[in-house]
């Protein structure tokens, strides 16, 4: 069923996006919440300049996502935390630890929840992580060096 959504909602999409989705969905949540209205021709008119701006803003974060990959794409994070001498860390980088590194190195702000850490990373070296852009997943070096006192 195709919905107009009047509200943004996390996981389905933004205020004025025409989505599809199933007609339980809509009927049982959306409809009645009043958080969306059944895509009509009637509709399409009364909300068409709405729904074009929209559209036009979605270009415009999909042009800044693949401007920050192409920005991230080759870049080498910095982090440091205490370690001993042999190179191990006493507590792993976490994805907190990165996201203030890019912002303090590069200016760039992402969400910790964007950043995906494959394993622990408790030793000191150059580790990779994906940080995840709109669609988009980009692997990202990690420098790690241990602070000793």
């Amino acid at each position: 069923m195709e919905v107009l959504l009047l509200t943004d909602i996390s996981g389905v999409g933004k205020k004025n996006d025409l989505i599809v989705v199933k007609a339980g969905f809509a009927l049982n949540h959306l409809l009645p919440e009043r958080k969306a209205l059944v895509v009509t021709p009637n509709v399409r008119k009364r909300y068409a300049e709405q729904i074009k701006h929209r559209a036009l803003e979605r270009d415009r974060e999909r042009e800044i996502q693949m401007s920050l990959s192409k920005t991230l794409t080759g870049k080498v994070i910095h982090v440091s935390g205490k370690g001993s001498k042999a190179g191990k860390l006493y507590a792993s980088v976490s994805e907190d630890q990165i996201s203030a590194a890019l912002k303090e190195e590069y200016s760039i702000a992402i969400p910790a929840s964007a950043i995906v850490i494959a394993d622990h990373i408790k030793k000191t070296g150059n580790h990779t992580v994906t940080i995840t852009v709109g669609t988009q997943s980009v692997p990202v070096t990690i420098e790690v060096k241990a602070v000793t006192e």
